[in-house]
């Protein structure tokens, strides 16, 4: 056993220092010799062809090596399996510049590569194509009788979702009903760091890429399939990301236009993307819902009705979960779920933070609020009425689950009991008061894993793990902490490597488990070392430690002894160095249980309660508390994690407020495409944040029993300020953004 306490302490980021002083390097900041710079030039149209490339001009400039474009790309494959990455949802994955064929506005029709980046976007600018324009779809009202039944995903993220009971018949005998239509908008990720692609031609067909990517090895599939390269000729670096909220996770148009143009030209090249071009990248989908609730006489749910109209590309089925979490998060036996999705002439959707439940949830929680209010029921006391202790959709028990604790803590923190809920009765001044609430759930599991761990003489600690850089959930500092305490070394000790693609395998970073699937891989590794220092000990001449199993044997401060001996430790670099050893070694795959997880339904809680101010007369809302319960199981490091719920929160106040990105449908173009015009929150929108962690159990989801906090931040919190606002003014606002014309 260790007696060193590092996981569950609220560490300070390991990779904080280089970041803050710019020396970590991200994907478009690497210098490799004799650089070529990318420019892409992108579709005017929605739908059409390309009839000509006037390239001549172009490539008549001094500096300017290649435009690339279908005319003369290199060959590449004409199977949809060579396309597919890790997280394709079926169907006919885009490919840049294979044909003349446009799919979509801003699609990417040409790469302009010359000596300088300034040289590369003004040819860019003044290369001409033509077009025969066809007509195009991207208004989802108008596509609804092009609507189809959202397809199992062959990659396992998603099932339609099962209805039950009979949702109709209870419906029609229910005491109380409420039924709406609510509408989330398309919003679009926007991290703070454009997406980059740096390809260093070493010769021979041997390609380094550094890519900003949440898959590591997703990335260096995708470029070996299309390309028909060998693994060991690419290697995909991703040290440092700064930020992706799922946009990362497939790879994006930029990857192939650079591997194509390096292997091409037979020299490096980087590919970067503007801001304005990251709006032609993915999305979260434009939803459109239909909710109806109905009630027992004792207030709990007796019918639940949710359907779901999303878009998708009319090349690849995208589907989130949207309806789903209405059949998991309460107790309800007829239950009714549909989602359908409607083919546009757009980019394919990608998954955003918590996909599918921050759509549907929304419209969820704030059906309850209504239904609250329409049976004199307290919003938390209609909850706990139907409360759900089995997962309703799948038909199992939860493996652990304390969301009445979270209501309870966060109710009790915020003064909910304080709560009069006559709308417009809580002022401020002149300001209307709201107090609002809602819940969130998400899956948790646990992916396969290695991980690889160096011990050396020095006593120092290097475990490594190909999982891309950190993407802002503080993973690195988490990893140290676990392979620290598991090992018994000081964290200052410890060093992990990551981010390419020679590394052990990691999962696509997201959905919230890669902390417990490397970490676990990581615990395994430094337990297979502990095992291999005991060895080596009792095989030490005299040694008192030659009988004692594992149990007896302690691992503290880079020492192993008998417990509570503290006269019979020895340090590590002894050990080794009495044998005359430089360095332990130890290498493993973890994987999950899977047959007894299968068995439990696993999952993250959440509870939200806003408080907001509403200005009467011109409609602003502004948030000024917010406080938040979450049941994540064990907390690896609170620091970290409570910086990835108030990320969340942040997230949902936005979502709430401001975030919308706006079609023009004439077009077929986001218009907002810029951080000016697509409004997030800033330092002076957020006021008093809370978070509170409910303690939770749980050792089903993986061997650390974490399960992850990523997602959960911003469920629950844009339906909250829905329900408050309603509070606050008397006006049931069921479409998002709530913005002041709405309120006037």
């Amino acid at each position: 056993m260790s007696s060193t306490t590092l996981i569950g302490q609220p560490t300070s980021r390991v990779d904080g220092a280089i970041k803050v002083t710019g020396a970590a390097t991200y994907a478009g900041e690497f210098v490799v010799p004799g650089l070529a710079y990318g420019y892409v030039v992108n579709s005017p149209i929605a739908k059409g062809r390309i009839t000509q490339v006037h390239s001549a001009e172009v490539l008549a400039l001094p500096g300017v090596l290649a435009v690339f474009s279908h005319e003369n790309r290199l060959p590449l494959p004409d199977d949809d399996n060579c396309y597919m990455d890790q997280l394709a949802p079926g169907g006919s994955p885009f490919r840049p510049l294979f044909d003349a064929t446009i799919k979509f506005n801003m699609q990417p029709v040409a790469l302009v590569v010359a000596e300088t980046y300034e040289l590369a976007r003004y040819a860019a600018a003044v290369l001409r194509l033509d077009y025969e324009q066809e007509p195009h779809q991207t208004d989802l009202s108008k596509q609804r009788g092009a609507a189809f039944k959202a397809p199992h995903q062959a990659n396992g993220f998603y099932d339609y979702p099962p209805s039950r009971g009979l949702p109709e018949q209870a419906w029609a005998s229910a005491t109380h009903r409420v039924a709406g239509d609510y509408a989330h908008p398309t919003q679009h990720h926007n991290p703070m760091e454009t997406f980059a692609t740096t390809v260093e031609w070493r010769g021979d067909g041997q390609l380094t890429v550094y890519d900003k990517t949440q898959g590591t090895f997703n990335s260096q599939q995708y470029i070996c399939n299309v390309f028909n390269l060998k693994k060991e000729n690419v290697q995909v670096h991703s040290y440092f990301v700064g930020g992706a909220f799922g946009l990362a996770l497939r790879p994006n148009y930029q990857v192939p236009l650079a591997v194509m143009a390096a292997l091409a030209l037979k020299r490096s090249v980087r590919v970067t993307l503007t801001r304005q071009q990251m709006f032609s990248l993915s999305y979260r989908p434009l939803a459109l819902q239909h909710v109806k609730l109905g009630t027992n006489p004792d207030g709990s749910l007796a019918t639940l009705h949710h359907e779901a109209l999303q878009a998708t590309s009319q090349f690849e089925p995208y589907a989130e979960t949207v309806t789903h979490w209405s059949g998991v998060l309460y107790r309800c036996d007829n239950v009714k779920l549909e989602h359908l999705l409607a083919p546009l002439d757009v980019m394919t959707p990608v998954s955003m933070r918590a996909p599918g439940p921050t759509s549907g949830l929304f419209a969820l929680e704030v059906a309850l609020d209504e239904l609250a209010y329409e049976t004199g029921l307290d919003p938390v006391e209609l909850r706990l009425r139907s409360y759900a202790d089995r997962n309703g959709l799948m038909d199992k028990p939860f493996s652990s689950k304390k969301l009445r604790e979270c209501y309870q803590q966060a109710a009790a923190r915020f003064g909910w009991a304080q709560r009069n809920p006559e709308p417009r009765s809580m002022r401020h001044g002149d300001l209307l008061v709201g107090w609002g609430m809602a819940s969130g759930v998400w899956d948790s599991s646990q992916a396969e894993a290695g991980a690889q761990a160096t011990l050396t003489a020095d006593g120092k600690l290097t475990v490594v793990n190909g999982v891309n850089g950190d993407i802002g959930t503080g993973t690195a500092t988490v990893i140290c902490q676990i392979a620290a305490e598991t090992l018994g070394l000081p964290l200052s000790a410890v060093t992990f490597r990551q981010g390419e693609s020679t590394m052990p395998a990691a999962p696509v970073q997201g959905a919230s488990w890669t902390a417990g699937s490397v970490g676990t891989a990581v615990q395994k590794v430094c337990r297979q070392l502990r095992e291999q220092l005991l060895t080596l000990a009792q095989q030490l001449p005299d040694s008192p430690w030659r009988q004692a199993g594992p149990s007896e044997i302690e691992f503290t401060d880079g020492k192993l002894g008998l417990l509570g001996q503290p006269e019979t430790q020895i340090s590590f670099s002894e050990v080794l160095r009495a044998h005359r050893l430089p360095h332990l070694e130890a290498e493993v795959t973890a994987s999950p249980d899977a047959k007894r997880q299968q068995q439990y339904s696993v999952n993250v809680h959440n509870a939200v309660f806003v408080e907001v101010q509403v200005d009467p007369v011109i409609g602003t809302v502004r948030v000024t508390r917010l406080v938040e319960g979450v049941a994540a199981g064990r907390i690896l490091n609170p620091k970290t994690a409570r910086n990835q719920v108030l990320g969340g929160m942040v997230w949902g106040i936005g979502a709430a407020l401001m975030e919308e990105t706006v079609m023009d449908h004439r077009f077929g173009r986001f218009m907002n495409h810029s951080l000016a015009e697509y409004h997030l929150p800033v330092n002076a929108d957020i006021r008093e944040l809370e978070v509170i962690f409910v303690e939770e159990e749980d050792d089903i989801v993986n061997p650390l029993g974490a399960k992850g906090v990523g997602e959960i931040g911003i469920l629950g919190v844009s339906a909250a300020i829905a329900n408050a606002v309603y509070h606050a003014t008397g006006r049931r606002l069921r479409e998002l953004p709530i913005t002041r014309d709405k309120l006037l």
